[in-house]
C-alpha cells in the first residue's frame, strides 16, 4: 500500500527580526500570523484569516461576528486592537481560538485540509496524552529532561526511562523541520502581515 503525501499545513514557530511569528504553511505559501508565546496565543487579522482558509474577508468577517454573537467565544479576550505601521486607524487582530472557530465553520478547500490537519493533531494527542515539539525541546533541554525525570517518578518502579531511548522518541515523534529552514533561507514566499 503506497502512503499518500499529506497536503496539510504546518504550523511553525520563529523569531524574525524580533518578532515572534508563526508560519502557516499550506501549499500554495506561508502565511505569518503573530505569536504571543508568553500567553500562548496566536493572532492574525481578518485579511490574514482569509487568507489561512482560502475564503473572501467578508466571509470571515460575517463568520467572526456569529461567533462572537452566539457567545461561541468571549470577545474581550480574543480580540485585540493595535496600531500598525500605514494604517488610519486600529487593526482588529483575533486570537487562535476566534481563527480556529472561523476554520470550522469555513467552507473552501483550504479550510477542509485545515480541519482534516488540526482533527489529526488533536487526535494524535488525544490518544498518546502528549505532543512533542522538537525546537522547543532544543531550546529547553534542561526543562525536557526535568519533565523526563517527573514522568520516570510517576511510573511504577520496575520500569526505568533511559534519556537516550527518550531522545529517541522525541526524534522519531518530532517530524521534520523543512519549512522552518525554508523560511530561513527565505525560500518560500510569505503573505500577511
Amino acid at each position: 500500500m503506497v502512503k499518500k503525501k499529506s497536503s496539510a499545513a504546518k504550523i511553525v514557530r520563529t523569531k524574525k527580526k524580533e518578532n515572534n511569528l508563526v508560519i502557516y504553511q499550506a501549499k500554495n505559501g506561508a502565511i505569518e500570523l503573530r505569536g504571543d508565546f508568553k500567553h500562548e496565543n496566536i493572532w492574525a487579522t481578518q485579511s490574514q484569516i482569509a487568507d489561512v482558509f482560502g475564503i473572501d474577508r467578508s466571509v470571515v468577517t460575517k463568520h467572526i461576528s456569529k461567533i462572537l454573537k452566539e457567545g461561541e467565544i468571549d470577545e474581550e479576550s480574543n480580540v485585540q486592537k493595535m496600531h500598525i505601521p500605514n494604517s488610519d486607524k486600529p487593526v482588529a487582530f483575533y486570537s487562535l481560538d476566534v481563527i480556529l472557530s472561523v476554520g470550522y465553520r469555513a467552507n473552501s478547500k483550504r479550510a477542509i485540509e485545515f480541519r482534516k490537519w488540526a482533527n489529526k493533531v488533536l487526535k494524535e494527542h488525544l490518544i498518546k496524552g502528549y505532543t512533542i515539539n522538537k525546537k522547543q525541546i532544543t531550546k529547553n533541554y534542561d526543562a525536557f529532561m526535568q519533565t523526563v525525570a517527573t514522568i520516570q517518578n510517576l511510573l511504577p518502579e520496575h520500569i526505568n526511562l533511559d534519556p537516550k531511548m527518550v531522545l529517541e522518541l522525541v526524534k522519531e515523534f518530532a517530524g521534520t523541520w523543512t519549512t522552518l529552514e525554508a523560511y530561513d533561507e527565505d525560500k518560500i514566499s510569505p503573505m500577511g502581515l
